[in-house]
Protein backbone atom coordinates (compact mmCIF):
# COMPACT_ATOMS: atom_id res chain seq x y z
CA UNK A 1 0.00 0.00 0.00
CA UNK A 2 1.21 3.42 -0.83
CA UNK A 3 2.99 4.91 2.67
CA UNK A 4 0.39 8.48 1.98
CA UNK A 5 -2.11 9.63 -0.45
CA UNK A 6 -2.73 12.76 -0.98
CA UNK A 7 -5.52 13.90 -3.31
CA UNK A 8 -5.04 17.50 -4.60
CA UNK A 9 -7.67 19.56 -6.14
CA UNK A 10 -6.86 22.33 -9.53
CA UNK A 11 -8.81 25.21 -9.97
CA UNK A 12 -6.06 26.76 -12.53
CA UNK A 13 -4.17 28.63 -10.31
CA UNK A 14 -0.73 28.72 -8.75
CA UNK A 15 -0.62 25.35 -6.65
CA UNK A 16 -0.75 25.80 -2.78
CA UNK A 17 2.50 25.39 -1.03
CA UNK A 18 1.11 22.36 0.42
CA UNK A 19 0.32 20.88 -3.20
CA UNK A 20 3.71 21.85 -4.04
CA UNK A 21 5.15 19.79 -1.25
CA UNK A 22 3.29 17.16 -1.98
CA UNK A 23 3.44 16.49 -5.16
CA UNK A 24 7.39 16.95 -5.42
CA UNK A 25 7.81 14.11 -2.83
CA UNK A 26 5.39 11.95 -4.86
CA UNK A 27 6.95 8.92 -6.32
CA UNK A 28 3.35 8.45 -8.79
CA UNK A 29 1.29 10.85 -10.03
CA UNK A 30 -2.42 10.22 -11.52
CA UNK A 31 -4.66 12.84 -13.05
CA UNK A 32 -5.90 13.72 -16.42
CA UNK A 33 -3.34 14.32 -19.19
CA UNK A 34 -3.40 18.06 -18.30
CA UNK A 35 -2.38 17.41 -14.82
CA UNK A 36 0.13 15.17 -15.84
CA UNK A 37 1.53 17.86 -17.97
CA UNK A 38 2.14 20.58 -14.69
CA UNK A 39 5.39 21.50 -14.12
CA UNK A 40 5.63 20.15 -10.61
CA UNK A 41 5.36 16.48 -11.62
CA UNK A 42 8.22 14.96 -10.85
CA UNK A 43 10.45 13.68 -13.64
CA UNK A 44 11.05 10.60 -12.08
CA UNK A 45 7.14 9.96 -10.90
CA UNK A 46 5.01 7.12 -11.85
CA UNK A 47 2.65 8.81 -14.21
CA UNK A 48 -0.95 7.44 -14.19
CA UNK A 49 -3.44 8.24 -16.54
CA UNK A 50 -6.71 8.54 -14.33
CA UNK A 51 -9.29 6.66 -16.65
CA UNK A 52 -11.03 4.36 -14.64
CA UNK A 53 -10.61 5.76 -10.58
CA UNK A 54 -11.16 2.33 -9.60
CA UNK A 55 -8.66 1.15 -12.03
CA UNK A 56 -6.09 3.34 -10.72
CA UNK A 57 -6.99 2.95 -7.04
CA UNK A 58 -5.70 -0.61 -7.39
CA UNK A 59 -2.34 0.53 -8.84
CA UNK A 60 -2.04 3.19 -6.18
CA UNK A 61 -2.93 0.49 -3.34
CA UNK A 62 -0.08 -1.64 -4.55
CA UNK A 63 2.16 1.07 -4.82
CA UNK A 64 5.15 1.48 -2.58
CA UNK A 65 6.01 4.98 -2.21
CA UNK A 66 4.31 8.52 -1.92
CA UNK A 67 1.23 8.71 -4.29
CA UNK A 68 -0.53 11.87 -5.94
CA UNK A 69 -3.61 12.15 -7.25
CA UNK A 70 -4.47 15.50 -8.93
CA UNK A 71 -8.16 16.60 -9.52
CA UNK A 72 -10.09 19.52 -10.86
CA UNK A 73 -11.87 21.49 -8.43
CA UNK A 74 -12.50 20.11 -5.05
CA UNK A 75 -11.92 16.22 -5.22
CA UNK A 76 -14.27 15.96 -2.54
CA UNK A 77 -17.34 17.39 -4.75
CA UNK A 78 -18.60 14.43 -6.96
CA UNK A 79 -14.85 14.06 -7.47
CA UNK A 80 -12.26 11.02 -6.41
CA UNK A 81 -11.94 11.11 -3.33
CA UNK A 82 -15.11 9.24 -2.76
CA UNK A 83 -13.76 6.43 -5.19
CA UNK A 84 -10.20 6.53 -3.30
CA UNK A 85 -12.06 5.92 0.25
CA UNK A 86 -14.57 2.61 -1.09
CA UNK A 87 -13.63 0.24 1.44
CA UNK A 88 -11.94 -2.81 -1.22
CA UNK A 89 -9.18 0.15 -1.80
CA UNK A 90 -7.83 0.69 1.78
CA UNK A 91 -6.84 3.91 1.57
CA UNK A 92 -6.29 6.55 4.00
CA UNK A 93 -6.13 10.21 2.08
CA UNK A 94 -5.51 13.53 2.86
CA UNK A 95 -6.81 15.98 0.80
CA UNK A 96 -5.60 19.73 -0.51
CA UNK A 97 -9.18 21.28 -2.00
CA UNK A 98 -9.68 24.36 -4.98
CA UNK A 99 -12.38 25.84 -5.57
CA UNK A 100 -15.27 23.50 -7.08
CA UNK A 101 -16.20 23.99 -10.63
CA UNK A 102 -19.77 25.00 -9.80
CA UNK A 103 -18.77 27.51 -7.31
CA UNK A 104 -16.46 29.06 -10.33
CA UNK A 105 -19.37 28.56 -12.90
CA UNK A 106 -21.86 30.52 -10.31
CA UNK A 107 -18.49 33.23 -10.11
CA UNK A 108 -18.07 34.07 -13.72
CA UNK A 109 -21.82 34.20 -13.81
CA UNK A 110 -22.06 36.82 -10.87
CA UNK A 111 -24.59 34.41 -9.72
CA UNK A 112 -25.41 33.16 -5.67
CA UNK A 113 -25.56 29.95 -5.55
CA UNK A 114 -27.19 28.61 -2.21
CA UNK A 115 -30.17 27.79 -3.69
CA UNK A 116 -29.18 25.66 -6.46
CA UNK A 117 -29.48 22.64 -7.04
CA UNK A 118 -26.63 20.43 -8.01
CA UNK A 119 -26.56 17.21 -10.59
CA UNK A 120 -24.20 15.24 -12.30
CA UNK A 121 -25.19 14.12 -15.86
CA UNK A 122 -23.88 11.25 -17.46
CA UNK A 123 -25.58 8.23 -19.88
CA UNK A 124 -27.67 7.10 -16.67
CA UNK A 125 -28.64 9.77 -15.07
CA UNK A 126 -28.94 12.65 -18.11
CA UNK A 127 -32.73 12.35 -17.88
CA UNK A 128 -32.71 12.56 -14.03
CA UNK A 129 -30.67 15.87 -14.33
CA UNK A 130 -32.72 17.21 -16.90
CA UNK A 131 -36.00 16.10 -14.91
CA UNK A 132 -34.63 18.34 -12.05
CA UNK A 133 -34.14 21.33 -14.61
CA UNK A 134 -37.79 21.13 -15.76
CA UNK A 135 -38.82 21.15 -11.82
CA UNK A 136 -36.67 23.80 -10.67
CA UNK A 137 -35.59 27.10 -11.29
CA UNK A 138 -31.67 26.86 -10.46
CA UNK A 139 -30.15 24.31 -11.72
CA UNK A 140 -25.90 23.21 -11.64
CA UNK A 141 -25.31 20.38 -13.92
CA UNK A 142 -21.80 18.73 -14.18
CA UNK A 143 -21.55 17.39 -17.46
CA UNK A 144 -20.05 14.45 -18.98
CA UNK A 145 -18.74 13.51 -22.84
CA UNK A 146 -22.15 12.85 -24.66
CA UNK A 147 -24.52 14.56 -22.00
CA UNK A 148 -23.43 17.69 -22.22
CA UNK A 149 -25.18 21.19 -22.72
CA UNK A 150 -26.38 19.53 -26.37
CA UNK A 151 -27.81 17.17 -25.34
CA UNK A 152 -29.76 18.52 -22.59
CA UNK A 153 -30.90 21.15 -24.78
CA UNK A 154 -32.48 18.72 -26.50
CA UNK A 155 -34.17 17.31 -23.93
CA UNK A 156 -35.60 20.30 -22.55
CA UNK A 157 -37.38 21.33 -25.59
CA UNK A 158 -40.91 22.81 -24.76
CA UNK A 159 -39.51 24.13 -21.65
CA UNK A 160 -37.62 27.59 -21.63
CA UNK A 161 -34.43 27.90 -19.70
CA UNK A 162 -31.06 30.07 -20.41
CA UNK A 163 -28.09 28.28 -19.72
CA UNK A 164 -24.45 29.58 -18.59
CA UNK A 165 -22.05 27.30 -19.87
CA UNK A 166 -18.57 27.12 -18.63
CA UNK A 167 -16.08 25.04 -20.82
CA UNK A 168 -12.35 24.70 -19.34
CA UNK A 169 -12.43 26.95 -16.12
CA UNK A 170 -9.14 27.43 -15.19
CA UNK A 171 -7.41 27.42 -18.33
CA UNK A 172 -6.35 29.47 -20.81
CA UNK A 173 -9.19 28.03 -23.53
CA UNK A 174 -12.07 29.24 -20.74
CA UNK A 175 -15.40 30.35 -22.22
CA UNK A 176 -18.44 31.23 -20.63
CA UNK A 177 -21.47 31.44 -23.38
CA UNK A 178 -25.31 32.53 -22.43
CA UNK A 179 -27.68 30.80 -24.75
CA UNK A 180 -31.39 30.00 -24.56
CA UNK A 181 -32.05 26.32 -24.16
CA UNK A 182 -33.63 25.69 -27.16
CA UNK A 183 -30.12 27.07 -28.93
CA UNK A 184 -27.19 25.03 -27.11
CA UNK A 185 -27.97 21.69 -29.31
CA UNK A 186 -26.92 23.95 -31.91
CA UNK A 187 -23.49 24.31 -31.18
CA UNK A 188 -20.56 22.13 -30.21
CA UNK A 189 -18.94 22.56 -26.78
CA UNK A 190 -15.93 22.09 -25.33
CA UNK A 191 -15.15 19.45 -22.17
CA UNK A 192 -15.00 19.78 -19.36
CA UNK A 193 -18.03 21.87 -18.86
CA UNK A 194 -20.44 22.98 -16.50
CA UNK A 195 -24.16 23.85 -17.15
CA UNK A 196 -25.96 26.47 -15.27
CA UNK A 197 -29.24 26.19 -16.12
CA UNK A 198 -32.22 29.06 -14.44
CA UNK A 199 -35.33 30.63 -15.31
CA UNK A 200 -38.59 29.10 -15.11
CA UNK A 201 -42.46 31.39 -15.35
CA UNK A 202 -43.48 30.44 -12.02
CA UNK A 203 -40.65 30.82 -9.45
CA UNK A 204 -40.71 32.22 -5.98
CA UNK A 205 -39.14 35.33 -5.57
CA UNK A 206 -37.49 36.13 -2.76
CA UNK A 207 -36.66 39.63 -1.12
CA UNK A 208 -32.83 40.86 -1.78
CA UNK A 209 -30.88 39.90 0.67
CA UNK A 210 -33.23 36.58 1.91
CA UNK A 211 -30.75 33.81 0.91
CA UNK A 212 -32.90 31.05 2.88
CA UNK A 213 -31.62 29.20 5.43
CA UNK A 214 -30.80 25.63 3.97
CA UNK A 215 -28.61 25.37 0.83
CA UNK A 216 -30.17 23.92 -2.76
CA UNK A 217 -33.69 25.11 -1.92
CA UNK A 218 -35.28 28.21 -2.23
CA UNK A 219 -37.57 29.75 0.05
CA UNK A 220 -40.55 27.71 0.50
CA UNK A 221 -43.98 29.63 -0.50
CA UNK A 222 -47.62 27.97 -0.26
CA UNK A 223 -49.62 26.58 2.43
CA UNK A 224 -48.41 23.41 4.63
CA UNK A 225 -49.32 20.26 3.99
CA UNK A 226 -48.87 17.34 1.89
CA UNK A 227 -52.34 17.31 0.04
CA UNK A 228 -54.76 20.27 0.53
CA UNK A 229 -58.01 20.47 0.45
CA UNK A 230 -59.84 21.34 -2.99
CA UNK A 231 -60.92 24.31 -2.08
CA UNK A 232 -57.13 25.43 -2.10
CA UNK A 233 -57.06 25.36 -5.54
CA UNK A 234 -59.76 27.52 -5.99
CA UNK A 235 -62.94 26.38 -7.73
CA UNK A 236 -64.94 23.24 -8.31
CA UNK A 237 -63.06 20.02 -7.98
CA UNK A 238 -63.72 17.95 -11.14
CA UNK A 239 -64.77 13.83 -11.60
CA UNK A 240 -61.12 12.08 -9.98
CA UNK A 241 -60.03 15.61 -8.19
CA UNK A 242 -61.66 15.11 -4.52
CA UNK A 243 -59.17 15.50 -2.08
CA UNK A 244 -59.32 11.64 -0.84
CA UNK A 245 -58.88 10.39 -4.57
CA UNK A 246 -56.21 12.50 -5.09
CA UNK A 247 -54.56 11.60 -1.57
CA UNK A 248 -54.01 8.25 -1.95
CA UNK A 249 -53.02 8.80 -5.87
CA UNK A 250 -50.25 10.66 -4.53
CA UNK A 251 -49.68 8.02 -2.23
CA UNK A 252 -49.17 4.80 -4.57
CA UNK A 253 -46.91 6.94 -7.38
CA UNK A 254 -44.63 8.69 -4.87
CA UNK A 255 -43.58 11.27 -7.47
CA UNK A 256 -39.92 12.84 -6.08
CA UNK A 257 -36.89 14.89 -7.46
CA UNK A 258 -35.68 13.67 -10.46
CA UNK A 259 -38.87 11.91 -11.81
CA UNK A 260 -41.08 12.92 -14.27
CA UNK A 261 -44.71 12.93 -14.05
CA UNK A 262 -47.82 12.86 -16.79
CA UNK A 263 -50.65 14.13 -15.63
CA UNK A 264 -53.35 13.27 -17.91
CA UNK A 265 -56.52 15.07 -17.93
CA UNK A 266 -55.28 17.69 -15.32
CA UNK A 267 -58.51 19.28 -14.33
CA UNK A 268 -58.05 22.49 -12.15
CA UNK A 269 -54.46 21.22 -12.03
CA UNK A 270 -54.56 20.15 -7.86
CA UNK A 271 -52.75 17.12 -9.10
CA UNK A 272 -50.06 18.31 -11.08
CA UNK A 273 -49.34 20.66 -8.55
CA UNK A 274 -49.32 18.68 -5.97
CA UNK A 275 -46.75 16.71 -7.90
CA UNK A 276 -44.45 19.57 -8.80
CA UNK A 277 -44.35 20.89 -4.95
CA UNK A 278 -43.07 17.38 -3.85
CA UNK A 279 -39.99 18.40 -6.70
CA UNK A 280 -41.08 16.29 -9.51
CA UNK A 281 -41.01 17.33 -12.77
CA UNK A 282 -44.90 17.73 -14.43
CA UNK A 283 -46.14 17.91 -18.00
CA UNK A 284 -50.15 18.36 -17.26
CA UNK A 285 -51.94 17.33 -20.08
CA UNK A 286 -56.21 18.01 -21.16
CA UNK A 287 -57.82 18.75 -24.08
CA UNK A 288 -59.98 21.59 -22.23
CA UNK A 289 -58.39 25.01 -22.79
CA UNK A 290 -60.23 26.38 -19.68
CA UNK A 291 -58.00 23.61 -17.59
CA UNK A 292 -54.97 24.37 -19.07
CA UNK A 293 -55.35 27.88 -18.28
CA UNK A 294 -56.49 26.98 -14.69
CA UNK A 295 -53.70 24.06 -14.22
CA UNK A 296 -51.41 27.34 -15.36
CA UNK A 297 -53.00 29.71 -12.87
CA UNK A 298 -52.97 27.11 -9.86
CA UNK A 299 -49.33 26.70 -11.15
CA UNK A 300 -48.40 30.11 -10.66
CA UNK A 301 -50.67 30.78 -7.11
CA UNK A 302 -48.29 27.87 -5.85
CA UNK A 303 -44.75 29.26 -7.34
CA UNK A 304 -43.84 25.47 -8.95
CA UNK A 305 -42.65 24.98 -12.87
CA UNK A 306 -44.70 22.50 -15.38
CA UNK A 307 -45.18 22.33 -18.67
CA UNK A 308 -48.81 22.16 -19.51
CA UNK A 309 -49.78 20.45 -23.18
CA UNK A 310 -53.00 20.85 -24.83
CA UNK A 311 -54.54 17.88 -26.89
CA UNK A 312 -56.18 14.84 -26.87
CA UNK A 313 -54.64 11.50 -24.94
CA UNK A 314 -53.39 9.10 -26.29
CA UNK A 315 -52.33 10.99 -29.59
CA UNK A 316 -50.44 13.88 -27.33
CA UNK A 317 -48.70 11.88 -25.65
CA UNK A 318 -46.58 10.00 -28.57
CA UNK A 319 -44.03 13.40 -28.23
CA UNK A 320 -44.05 13.80 -24.96
CA UNK A 321 -40.59 12.87 -22.96
CA UNK A 322 -40.28 9.10 -20.92
CA UNK A 323 -42.28 9.54 -17.95
CA UNK A 324 -41.34 8.20 -14.84
CA UNK A 325 -45.01 7.95 -13.05
CA UNK A 326 -48.53 8.41 -14.77
CA UNK A 327 -51.72 10.03 -13.13
CA UNK A 328 -54.36 8.66 -15.91
CA UNK A 329 -57.47 11.71 -14.78
CA UNK A 330 -59.49 10.68 -17.84
CA UNK A 331 -59.91 8.33 -20.89
CA UNK A 332 -60.41 4.93 -19.74
CA UNK A 333 -58.91 1.29 -20.76
CA UNK A 334 -57.64 2.95 -24.03
CA UNK A 335 -55.59 5.47 -22.80
CA UNK A 336 -54.28 3.42 -19.49
CA UNK A 337 -52.83 0.98 -22.53
CA UNK A 338 -51.29 3.95 -24.51
CA UNK A 339 -49.41 4.83 -21.56
CA UNK A 340 -48.67 1.12 -20.49
CA UNK A 341 -46.60 0.89 -23.48
CA UNK A 342 -44.09 3.88 -22.45
CA UNK A 343 -43.09 1.38 -19.72
CA UNK A 344 -43.90 4.22 -16.71
CA UNK A 345 -43.15 2.51 -13.47
CA UNK A 346 -46.27 2.85 -11.97
CA UNK A 347 -49.37 3.68 -13.47
CA UNK A 348 -52.33 5.57 -11.56
CA UNK A 349 -56.24 5.73 -12.35
CA UNK A 350 -59.76 5.94 -11.18
CA UNK A 351 -62.79 3.76 -11.96
CA UNK A 352 -66.45 5.11 -11.24
CA UNK A 353 -67.91 1.32 -12.29
CA UNK A 354 -66.87 -2.01 -11.93
CA UNK A 355 -66.77 -2.90 -14.93
CA UNK A 356 -64.77 0.60 -16.22
CA UNK A 357 -62.37 -0.97 -13.38
CA UNK A 358 -62.27 -4.22 -14.60
CA UNK A 359 -61.63 -3.05 -17.80
CA UNK A 360 -58.28 -1.20 -17.18
CA UNK A 361 -57.25 -3.56 -14.62
CA UNK A 362 -57.41 -6.23 -17.38
CA UNK A 363 -55.32 -3.74 -19.90
CA UNK A 364 -52.55 -3.10 -16.85
CA UNK A 365 -52.46 -6.96 -16.71
CA UNK A 366 -51.95 -7.35 -20.49
CA UNK A 367 -49.08 -4.81 -20.11
CA UNK A 368 -47.32 -6.74 -17.57
CA UNK A 369 -48.06 -4.58 -14.15
CA UNK A 370 -49.06 -5.99 -10.96
CA UNK A 371 -52.50 -4.33 -10.02
CA UNK A 372 -54.04 -3.28 -7.51
CA UNK A 373 -57.65 -1.94 -6.88
CA UNK A 374 -59.33 -0.67 -3.70
CA UNK A 375 -63.17 0.92 -3.68
CA UNK A 376 -62.43 4.15 -1.90
CA UNK A 377 -65.31 5.94 -0.51
CA UNK A 378 -65.35 9.47 1.31
CA UNK A 379 -67.94 11.44 3.42
CA UNK A 380 -67.56 14.79 4.67
CA UNK A 381 -69.20 15.86 7.46
CA UNK A 382 -70.76 18.98 8.85
CA UNK A 383 -67.98 19.12 12.28
CA UNK A 384 -70.85 22.09 14.02
CA UNK A 385 -73.92 19.47 13.02
CA UNK A 386 -72.56 16.12 12.15
CA UNK A 387 -74.60 16.10 9.16
CA UNK A 388 -73.20 14.40 5.54
CA UNK A 389 -72.01 17.45 3.15
CA UNK A 390 -70.22 15.52 0.23
CA UNK A 391 -70.09 11.95 -0.91
CA UNK A 392 -67.62 10.66 -3.16
CA UNK A 393 -67.49 6.71 -4.34
CA UNK A 394 -64.64 5.31 -6.89
CA UNK A 395 -62.72 2.68 -7.79
CA UNK A 396 -58.97 3.65 -7.56
CA UNK A 397 -56.53 0.91 -10.04
CA UNK A 398 -52.56 1.39 -9.77
CA UNK A 399 -49.76 -0.51 -11.79
CA UNK A 400 -46.67 -1.16 -10.58
CA UNK A 401 -43.95 -2.67 -12.98
CA UNK A 402 -41.97 -5.64 -11.15
CA UNK A 403 -39.23 -4.78 -12.82
CA UNK A 404 -39.06 -1.33 -11.93
CA UNK A 405 -40.48 -1.12 -8.33
CA UNK A 406 -38.30 1.67 -7.27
Amino acid sequence: MADRVTVIGWDGSPLTEAARGALGAATLVAGAAHHLALPEVPPAAERVRLGSVPLAARRIAAHRGTAVVLADGDPGFFGVVRSLRAPEHGLEVEVVPAVSSVAAAFARAGMPWDDAHVVVAHARTLRRAVNVCRARTKVAVLTSPGAGPAELGLLMEGVHRTFVICEELGTARERVTVVTSDKAAGHTWRDPNVVIVAGGSHGPSPAPGDGGWIAGHAPVTGPRGWSLPAGAYGGTPGEGESEPLRTAQLARLGPRLGDLVWDIGCGGGAFATEAARGGAAVIAVDLDPGACARTDATARRFGVQMQIVRGTAPHVLENLPEPDVVRVGGGGAPVVSAVADRRPQRIVTHAATRDAAELVGRALTEHGYQVECALLQSVGLDSRSWTETERSVAFLLSGVLADRSQ
